[in-house]
């Protein structure tokens, strides 16, 4: 299997792409690499990611048909997995920053359920069970001949699985899947104390906003032109004044009246849903693996995150922010802002520059010099006139008369004595 390189294309980078490879089940098709986000524009997975990394398995394995029992490395964050089967299916539903497997035996025996966390670089790929990726800490291996083995990939194990169908307590609504209670949640609570905090901090509390990450909230603050570092109760407490206006003006607003609403005044938690519903509706032009240009269309996606000329700050749990403008009242003391500097790309065309040797550096006019004559050489190649030169020379020429060397005393003494009062010396 031909492999792109791995600089773009493998799953140590980051993982902020599910990088998932695979073809679909009995179609025939060549095993496929999904591009994953990787090298500067590194983040933690967040809801966009782990949607369609359910959506990937869904439609890869769809079709294929499981045997066995779950292999698991000896490094891996998570327990060992109960279950065996002769022949099994897989399907996959994700909330927020979870994602829910469930193995579903096609003959007697119960089904099991693992929900994941993606942590840092998690990821899920199918590949020939002889060729498993590094970093393979769980393993689901095909019926087929020779087998398939889906694998949960985390080169950095900051991932994680646990047993059960049950998603992490403490999480509020996915801000995807379940926007109107999500919405609700937030609007209903914000004399809890997390809303004491800036914005942008706010905007991590998976209790509240689950499914945003460190991308998501740059993206959303830099829409709305909102300092990160302003409190979080004045940002939100707005809104609700404004829903409840919006609500006695017109209280029998249909469905589509409101979405039509949210597309031409989107507020903070409009854009919560509809900015991570903009990567997975883009997924064609980022995660195509036919499109050699996936890459730079993410970057070209974003507009503030890692962007050059933003600025970034780290907040008090020590993520960086990225903002433009002025950070806001509540930012951390002690800290200047950071722009980003935009990176000069080589141009291939663009001439070699000339090396410079350290002494014509020192001496320009050197470099410049006429080639010496033979006669010029000949004398160069004589002896040096230095101090040990001169040493000698004295100590060769013939003692000078006693009067001559009176003189000489006299006039030296007068020079100093002239420097002495700061008199300039006789010419």
């Amino acid at each position: 299997m031909h492999r792109p390189p791995r600089s773009q294309w493998e799953a140590g980078g980051g993982g902020a792409w599910a990088c998932l490879q695979g073809g679909r089940a009995g179609s025939g098709a060549p095993d496929r690499v999904a591009p994953l986000r990787s090298g500067p524009v590194a983040a933690m997975p967040e809801c966009p990611e782990l949607h369609l990394a359910g959506r990937y398995i869904n439609e890869a394995c769809g079709g294929m048909v499981f045997s066995g029992g779950v292999e698991r490395s000896e490094v891996g964050r998570g327990p060992e997995v109960p279950f065996s089967s002769e022949a099994y299916r897989i399907s996959a539903t994700s909330r927020g920053k979870e994602l829910r497997l469930t193995l579903a035996p096609l003959g007697p025996g119960q089904p099991q359920d693992l929900v994941f966390r993606f942590g840092m670089s998690g990821s899920f790929r199918l590949c020939p069970a002889a060729q498993l990726p590094r970093h393979a800490h769980l393993r689901f291996l095909s019926r087929e001949s020779p087998p398939r083995a889906l694998c949960f990939v985390d080169a950095r194990r900051f991932g994680s699985w646990r047993l059960g169908d049950a998603w992490q307590p403490g999480r509020g609504p996915c801000v995807l899947s379940e926007y109107q209670a999500f919405r609700e949640n937030v609007l209903k609570n914000l004399d809890d104390k997390a809303f004491d905090k800036p914005i942008c901090e706010a905007l991590l509390n998976q209790k509240f906003f689950n499914g945003i990450g460190n991308y998501l909230r740059a993206e959303i603050l830099y829409r709305l032109k909102i300092p990160p570092f302003e409190k979080a109760r004045t940002v939100l407490e707005a809104l609700k004044d404004q829903e409840q206006a919006r609500r006695k003006k017109n209280p029998s607003l249909t469905l589509s009246k409101k979405l039509k609403l949210m597309q031409e005044i989107p507020d903070l938690l409009e854009l919560c849903h509809t900015v991570p519903m903009e990567v997975i509706a883009a997924e064609k032009q980022l995660l195509d693996p036919d499109h050699s240009d996936n890459y730079a269309a993410f970057k070209n996606w974003l507009q503030c995150y890692l962007v050059p000329g933003m600025s970034s700050l780290r907040d008090r749990n020590g993520r960086t922010v990225w903002f433009q403008g002025e950070p806001g009242p509540m930012a951390p003391k002690g800290q200047t802002p950071r722009k980003k500097r935009a990176q000069l790309k080589a141009d291939p065309e663009a001439q070699t520059p000339k090396v410079t040797t350290r002494a014509s550096k020192q001496h320009p006019r050197a470099a410049a010099k006429r080639l010496k004559s033979p006669k010029e050489e000949e004398v160069a190649d004589g002896p040096r006139k230095g101090r040990a030169c001169r040493r000698r020379k004295a100590a060769a020429a013939p003692a000078s008369s006693k009067p001559e060397a009176l003189a000489k005393a006299k006039r030296s003494c007068r020079t100093s004595a002239r420097r002495a009062r700061g008199a300039a010396p006789a010419v």
